[in-house]
């Protein structure tokens, strides 16, 4: 016999602190609530798994429109099996002023999706267009029937397969799980775009930083506070790590680059993430160390310059707070793109810092001299290890302004939170404008 799974009262339960809320309007296939979670006062619209209608639409609008007079983050459970066809347009009409609010109040106060059950058509789009996406296993998630496809694919539609395509932000075993990291984000979110960082009580990292085992992953958990990372996307992109977590007891955004190539897939990540952190002022910390962007035709077809230079117009538009750590290798257009727009930038002693990679620099500097040599390999080598010490290490860099700070790897974390209490009352502002034409 199948397990039941919980109902209503029990996913908001296991959403609210205590399990305590207001109930908002009457019930019915669509409910709303207000309460507080993890510390931060949040809305919730409630799918309950029937048939959607104007009426319940006509909630939702509501809710947002609260939200963001009040400054209040939203929370919405997608479970519906579909909308009352009977409506007709004025459904259409209702949807369509229930995107476009969503659209509205994005940046103002967070908007985070949590997919319990079916989510379809329309509001597969409007899951989508919240700053994250929470998913259940046992949800589904899909703008058309994948089981009406003729070129049908393994997974379509799951949680799984909304991850690796970068729609689902978290995904978690259960309803009741998907409920308690929903409430987990909300409470590291600002609860709206004018107000400051969540603040919380804190430990210090169990590690290091360690450059000879580096992992992307790592080099997060040796920045931010003990158990405080929440990685957002690590179905997708996964050259690239992304999470919120708290640094010194406050809310940051992490990227760290894993020691391979970058693709266009970790590109549009990086981005999509940073945009999110700055909408809401959350500072970021970048961790470069990356073999460079992926030599691949295949890659630059399908977008790989592009979201390159999407991800560099990103970084360089951010107004919030931004520190780069150089952890390894940064070199050429991962540094001009990861780096260059810091507002502080660390260098990390042993990495390597230059606009060319430096086997290929001494290969032209030393043409010469190398081509005499009796071992040109060994004489390349040992051009390069000098050149990357001299030339492109750490204490370089700051010499020469690639770098504002040069540390020991035990030294990164408190030089990364001095660095984000300096940035802390940064304030920049945009050129006027209507909107940057940054490639999408």
């Amino acid at each position: 016999m199948a397990a039941k799974k919980p109902g209503k009262a029990e996913i908001l339960a296991a959403f609210y602190d205590e399990g305590t809320y207001t109930a908002l309007f009457a019930d019915g296939p669509v409910s709303a609530a207000y309460g507080c979670a993890n510390g931060q006062s949040v809305y919730t619209v409630f799918q309950n798994g029937q048939a959607v209608d104007v009426p319940d639409i006509e909630k939702n609008i509501r809710v947002l429109k609260m939200a963001a007079e009040t400054g209040a983050p939203v929370v919405t459970f997608y479970n519906s099996n579909g909308a009352c066809l009977q409506s007709g347009l004025e459904l259409l009409n209702a949807n369509s002023r229930l995107t476009a609010e969503i659209a509205r109040i994005s940046g103002v106060v967070p908007q985070i999706a949590v997919v319990v059950g079916t989510c379809a058509g329309t509001a597969s789009v409007q899951a989508a267009a919240a700053d994250l996406c929470v998913m259940s296993e046992d949800a589904e998630l899909f703008l058309n029937a994948p089981f009406n496809s003729e070129d049908k694919v393994q997974g379509a539609g799951s949680a799984v397969f909304a991850a690796r395509a970068g729609v689902a932000s978290v995904v978690v075993k259960d309803a009741l799980e998907a409920a308690k990291a929903a409430a987990r984000v909300a409470g590291l979110m600002p609860a709206n775009n004018l107000a400051g960082p969540a603040v919380f009580d804190y430990d210090a990292p169990a590690k290091a930083l360690d450059l000879a085992k580096y992992t992307a992953a790592e080099a997060a958990a040796a920045l931010a506070d003990a158990d405080s990372l929440v990685e957002l996307y690590g179905g997708y992109g996964k050259a690239v790590y992304t999470a919120l977590a708290t640094v010194g007891g406050v809310t940051a955004g992490i990227v760290a680059t894993d020691k391979g190539t970058i693709n266009h897939h970790c590109a549009a990540k990086a981005a999509r993430f940073i945009r999110l952190c700055d909408a809401y002022s959350i500072p970021v910390v970048t961790v470069v160390n990356t073999e460079g962007f992926v030599r691949s035709e295949g890659d630059d077809m399908a977008g790989g310059i592009r979201q390159a230079a999407r991800l560099a117009g990103v970084y360089a538009e951010a107004t919030t707070a931004k520190v780069a750590v150089l952890a390894g290798e940064a070199v050429g257009p991962i540094y001009t793109v990861f780096a260059a727009s810091a507002d502080w930038r660390v260098a990390v002693e042993g990495c390597t810092v230059a606009p060319l990679a430096p086997e290929a620099a001494v290969s032209v500097r030393y043409k010469d001299e190398i081509d005499a040599s009796d071992n040109i390999r060994q004489a390349t080598k040992a051009k390069a290890d000098a050149y990357r010490k001299e030339v492109a290490g750490a204490q370089a860099a700051v010499a020469g302004g690639a770098a504002d700070a040069a540390v020991a790897a035990g030294d990164v974390r408190a030089a990364v939170a001095q660095a984000l209490d300096m940035l802390a009352s940064k304030r920049a502002v945009r050129l006027a404008k209507k909107h940057g034409n940054i490639t999408l």
